[in-house]
């Protein structure tokens, strides 16, 4: 058949308030202009993150009656360790509470001043722990992955000839680990190809550089690469998976994405020394190391998703439901990043409102625009988020985007259409839109928790 439905049954629902015009305009004035400041209960459709926002099934709910709540060595984790290891067989595994806190972890004992950390694209929480050690964050992605309108399978994909390059100029010494973030996150969610991770693992093992995965949606990438990468099509996702971390010596992954969860994560490597200074630095800030800052609910919870999420019937609804939306946007004439991504659709505010300038953050602009007109919460990828430097002064980011991530397993078709309908009207009437300026902002992650108001006309 030529749908594809939902691969589950509801059977639990959460009403949705239903807001006007202008209880709209009031919510997002008083959060200054800022989506990440609204009530949750003033959203209809909420597409700020795919972030922990996902449905949990029946039977992750059911793991969680037998979680075990032992301080040190409870069965729970070890129930959550061998659902890891057996997609990501690395040695050493430290659970923690989310991704940040494995990023966290790893980079304060790794990362040092005068340190590089290349990888594809780092996402903010990425950048900013890699950042907060003093070292520096550089992305190296291929040049088709800057081009928002370009169509290509796999445009997350390291520019291997910017990396050796960037290796050569700084020299391997300075480069403690390589990142990899699959999918490409800040780049509009795009995979990474099996062939890319190979040719990035040969790089760094001629090096002697560490290769380390930013593993957030790690079973939306393997289904990419069985689709679109010549060779894979008769490979089960699960092998795909195992065959990525295979060319790694470790990874950071937050459980709220692919772990299908709504807490967790994990920081897992191959080095013994750097494992039990990580281990150290846990327990000091997280917790024991075998519960991480999680209760062994929901390390049970974790177990269990990450058996469901590498189901190819539960990979092809979610990827063709993100496509869907990304191809009737594209088809009422709103630009956006092709091809779809496997998590969100990214839609190209600078193409879609040339009249604003990069630091009058377009992308800002219509995410509230996008909520005042249809209660829909977004979130900017672009100049607001990444264009503030360390030493205080700003760039334009490369590009200027809004995020729509759609939750796993929350939302149906008919939310999907709405959603449509409210970009197209604000697509429609976007020479209205005004560009925007930060009234407060900290020094790192500003977007959080800055204010921002309308530029004056």
């Amino acid at each position: 058949m030529k749908t594809i439905i939902e691969p589950f049954r509801i059977k639990s629902v959460e009403p949705i308030r239903m807001t006007t015009g202008e209880e709209r305009e009031a919510c997002i004035t008083a959060a200054h202009y800022n989506l990440f400041g609204l009530h949750s209960d003033d959203v209809m459709i909420d597409l700020l993150t795919d972030s922990g926002t996902s449905s949990m099934s029946a039977r992750q709910w059911g793991a969680m009656m037998v979680g075990d709540e032992s301080y040190a060595g409870s069965p729970s984790f070890y129930r959550f360790k061998a659902a890891v290891e057996k997609l990501m067989p690395f040695k050493y595994l430290i659970p923690t509470h989310q991704g940040r806190a494995a990023e966290s972890i790893l980079f304060t004992v790794i990362a040092r001043k005068e340190h590089f950390i290349p990888n594809n694209t780092h996402f903010d929480t990425t950048r900013a722990n890699i950042e907060s050690q003093g070292a520096t964050a550089v992305d190296l992605v291929i040049e088709e992955g800057r081009q928002p309108e370009l169509e290509h399978p796999f445009k997350g994909n390291m520019d291997i000839a910017a990396l050796e390059a960037f290796i050569k100029e700084r020299g391997a010494g300075k480069i403690p680990l390589c990142m990899l973030t699959i999918t490409n996150n800040s780049g509009g969610g795009q995979p990474v190809s099996m062939e890319n991770i190979r040719q990035t693992r040969e790089v760094c093992t001629r090096h002697g550089i560490p290769l380390f995965i930013d593993a957030c949606r790690f079973a939306e990438n393997a289904w990419f690469i069985k689709k679109r990468e010549p060779g894979y099509a008769d490979t089960a996702v699960i092998d795909i998976v195992r065959e990525m971390f295979s060319y790694a010596d470790g990874c950071t992954m937050s459980a709220k994405k692919d772990g299908l969860a709504n807490i967790g994560g994990w920081l897992a490597m191959n080095n013994e020394d750097w494992a039990v200074d990580c281990r150290n630095r846990l327990i000091l800030t997280e917790g024991f190391s075998t519960y991480g800052g999680l209760a062994g609910r929901d390390l049970e919870a974790i177990a269990a998703g990450l058996e469901e999420v590498v189901d190819e019937d539960y990979l092809n609804y979610r990827i063709a439901s993100t496509a869907y939306v990304a191809r009737h946007i594209a088809a009422a004439g709103v630009p956006i990043v092709k091809p779809a991504g496997g998590h969100a659709v990214y839609i190209d505010a600078r193409r879609l409102l040339p009249h604003i300038p990069p630091l009058q953050y377009p992308g800002q602009s219509l995410a509230v625009e996008l909520y005042k007109i249809g209660g829909i919460r977004g979130c900017e990828i672009g100049s607001a988020m990444f264009g503030l430097r360390p030493d205080g002064s700003e760039v334009a980011a490369r590009m200027e985007l809004v995020r729509l991530a759609i939750p796993r397993r929350m939302y149906t078709q008919a939310h999907m259409d709405y959603v449509v309908e409210v970009v197209t009207e604000v697509y429609q009437n976007r020479e209205n839109l005004r560009g925007m300026k930060f009234v407060r902002q900290p020094t790192a992650l500003r977007h959080f928790t800055g204010h921002f108001d309308y530029v004056e006309n």
